[in-house]
């Protein structure tokens, strides 16, 4: 069946009230999925959600901007206590690998360059960086004369060295493969947007554990999230169990899907 008719077949309403298509197409780009079928559901789902929150914050007086209505209803309906410092200390002490420093590494690399829709180029770079790492399995020592007569990045001038690196310090395309990596010269290229890279991981520094006074907050807005979103949830329930939605399935509503 086409997917305009399907949509056409599940119209979105909540206590009367319709939700438009044009509504659920603008919601569906925060909302990615495997298939657009599916990042409508998601859509369908949150707006919804959202309009059975309106509806109520409207019959308990709330009033301003929308979002300052759901922001006043559930300041109202939900009991929400504060994490204390016992219950934060605990979660800190069960919960270690919570709160590492990042993971450190020191590398370096040839780029070999290559447009990503230029297959003849990147196939010739592949090549070639296949051949550089064959050279340096006999003679890694050559890695700083290659990548000065290789390299593109600018990098060449110190042999390729990109110091100490972090996630979220380069492209993910490379950080995957790369962090993924014990040391020592990668046995096969590293492909990214730029092209192929020949890359020696020379050092991996693990991250260590963080002092409790320096995540204190952080542990607490997560206590007090969960909190929050199992409070929500429950709400959302006796919310849904009192209405008349039609056109997607709310009863196991069971996280808060608002954006």
């Amino acid at each position: 069946m086409h997917a305009q008719t399907l949509s056409a077949l599940r119209t979105l309403r909540v206590n009367g009230v319709e939700i438009s298509e044009q509504a659920i197409a603008a919601e569906m780009q925060y909302h990615p999925a495997a298939t657009a079928e599916q990042a409508r559901e998601s859509a369908s789902t949150a707006l919804a959600v959202r309009e059975l929150l309106l509806q109520e914050a409207s019959r308990q007086g709330c009033d301003g901007e929308p979002d300052d209505m759901i922001d006043q209803l559930l300041a109202q309906a939900l009991n929400l206590p504060q994490a204390g410092e016992q219950e934060c200390r605990q979660y800190y002490a069960a919960n270690p690998q919570r709160f590492l420093s990042p993971t450190l590494l020191e590398a370096r690399h040839i780029l070999l360059p290559a447009a990503p829709d230029d297959a003849d180029a990147r196939q010739q770079a592949l090549e070639k960086a296949r051949a550089l790492i064959a050279t340096l399995q006999q003679n890694v020592a050559t890695f700083d004369e290659l990548a000065r007569d290789h390299s593109v990045c600018p990098s060449r001038e110190q042999g390729g060295s990109l110091g100490q690196i972090s996630k979220g310090s380069t492209v993910p395309e490379f950080e995957r493969q790369v962090f993924a990596a014990e040391p020592g010269l990668m046995t096969q290229p590293v492909e990214t947007r730029y092209g192929y890279h020949v890359v020696q991981v020379e050092r991996k520094i693990p991250g260590e554990r963080l002092p409790y006074e320096n995540v204190r907050d952080q542990v607490r807005h997560y206590l007090e999230q969960k909190v929050f979103n199992t409070a929500l949830s429950q709400y959302l329930r006796l919310l849904t169990a009192e209405a008349t939605i039609e056109g997607i399935a709310l009863e196991a509503a069971t996280s808060p899907l608002l954006q």
